[in-house]
C-alpha cells in the first residue's frame, strides 16, 4: 500500500477478471511512476507489485496533494466513471476526471451522459475517436520494447522455446475464439503448409470454457488433415515475448479487436506482421512502401491464405517488412510515449 497523501493520480480498476483494460492498467502504472508520475492503483485484480491505495483512503479525497488543487481519477469504463463522478460532483471532493475510452460502437445514453462529465477523454484510437461526441485525445496504445525485441540468433530463439530451430514458424497469438479469427489462421496453415515442408504453425492463447468445443473442434480439423506435428497448440505463455522471437512471420486474423497489441508486439520483435483491418490494426500497421500491403480483408480466408503465401515464399519481402515494422514501433509506439501524452493530458486538467 502507499500513503494516499503522496498519490496525485488514481488509476481504478473494478473487474476482477482480466481484460485488455487490467492488462493495460498493470503496464502503464509502473512506467508512469518511472516518469515521476505519482500514481497508484485502486481496486481488485491487480498484482501486488502495483502501488495501491485502500477504499477506505478514498476519504482523503476532500484533501489535495500538496501543491495541487485536484488529483486526477482516471477511469477507463462507466462504473468507475460514476462513483467518480459522485465524489467530485455530489460531495465536492477535490477531483478532475479523466476517461480513456477504447469503444468503437455507439455508445449508449447513459455512456454519453456519463462521458459528458469528464473534464478530459482520451480515446485509443482514430477509430474509436469518431464514436465519441466530446472533444478528445488521441493516445494509441504502446509497448515496453525493452521485453519485446528481437533476438540476436533466431534459430538459438526457436530451440529456447522448444521449437525446431531448422523451420520457419508462422504464429497467431492470443484467445482462441471465433473473434480472433483463429479458425481463418489454422485454415490458412492447412492450406499452405501441405506445400511448403520448411515451415510449421504455432497458435499460442487460451480457450476460455465457452470456446473450448471451438479449439477441440480445430485440433479435430488439423488431424484430419496429418498436420498435427505441423500446426502445433502451444497454450497460454506468460514468456509470450520469447515466443514472438522464434517467429518468421506473425498473422493477426481477427474478425474484431477493440485495440489488439499483437502486431506492435510482433513488430517490436521484428517479425514481419499481416493483420485483418480491424480495431485499431489499421493505425498500428504501415505499409512497407516497395511491397505489398500487409493489410488484408477481415474474415477472408482467400485475402489471408494469399497474403501468407506470398509472405512465407520470399525471405527478402519478410525482411523488410520485419525491418520497416520495427523502426516504426520504435518511432511511435513506445509505452514511455504513451505515458508520457497521457500525463500531458493529467496536466491539461
Amino acid at each position: 500500500m502507499i500513503d494516499i497523501r503522496d498519490v496525485e493520480i488514481i488509476a481504478p480498476n473494478f473487474k476482477r477478471r482480466l481484460s485488455g483494460v487490467t492488462s493495460t492498467i498493470i503496464q502503464l502504472i509502473p512506467v508512469q511512476r518511472a516518469l515521476g508520475q505519482k500514481i497508484a492503483a485502486l481496486g481488485p485484480g491487480l498484482p501486488a507489485s502495483l502501488p495501491h491505495i485502500r477504499f477506505r483512503d478514498l476519504i482523503h479525497l476532500w484533501t489535495p496533494p500538496a501543491g495541487r488543487k485536484h488529483r486526477v481519477w482516471h477511469a477507463r469504463r462507466n462504473v468507475e466513471m460514476l462513483p467518480a463522478i459522485i465524489m467530485r460532483d455530489l460531495l465536492r471532493m477535490k477531483l478532475k476526471i479523466v476517461f480513456t475510452s477504447a469503444s468503437q460502437r455507439k455508445h449508449t445514453g447513459w455512456t454519453k451522459w456519463l462521458i459528458s462529465k469528464m473534464d478530459a477523454v482520451i480515446a485509443t484510437s482514430g477509430k474509436t475517436s469518431a464514436y465519441l461526441e466530446v472533444a478528445n485525445t488521441v493516445i494509441l496504445h504502446g509497448i515496453d520494447t525493452a521485453r519485446f525485441s528481437p533476438p540476436a540468433d533466431k534459430a538459438a530463439a526457436k530451440a529456447a522455446v522448444g521449437l525446431d530451430s531448422t523451420k520457419k514458424i508462422a504464429g497467431c497469438f492470443g484467445r482462441v475464439r471465433h473473434q480472433k479469427g483463429t479458425d481463418l489462421f489454422v485454415d490458412t496453415m492447412i492450406r499452405l503448409l501441405p506445400d511448403r515442408p520448411d515451415w510449421i504453425a504455432i497458435i499460442a492463447g487460451r480457450a476460455t470454457a465457452k470456446h473450448i468445443d471451438f479449439e477441440n473442434r480445430l485440433k479435430t480439423r488439423v488431424t484430419a488433415t496429418g498436420l498435427t506435428d505441423r500446426i502445433l497448440f502451444v497454450g497460454e505463455h506468460t514468456d509470450i515475448n520469447e515466443w514472438y522471437r522464434a517467429l518468421d512471420l506473425f498473422i493477426a486474423p481477427q474478425r474484431w479487436e477493440g485495440f489488439g497489441l499483437t502486431p506492435l508486439e510482433a513488430m517490436a520483435s521484428g517479425v514481419p506482421v499481416i493483420a485483418t483491418d480491424v480495431g485499431a490494426f489499421p493505425e498500428l500497421l504501415m505499409n512497407s512502401g516497395d511491397g505489398p500491403e500487409a493489410m488484408i480483408a477481415r474474415d477472408s480466408l482467400e485475402a489471408m491464405a494469399s497474403a501468407a503465401a506470398l509472405y512465407m515464399d520470399d525471405m527478402p519481402l519478410r525482411e523488410t517488412l520485419a525491418e520497416k515494422g520495427l523502426s516504426h514501433v520504435l518511432e511511435d509506439f513506445q509505452i514511455d510515449m504513451e505515458a508520457k501524452r497521457i500525463a500531458a493530458v493529467y496536466r491539461s486538467v
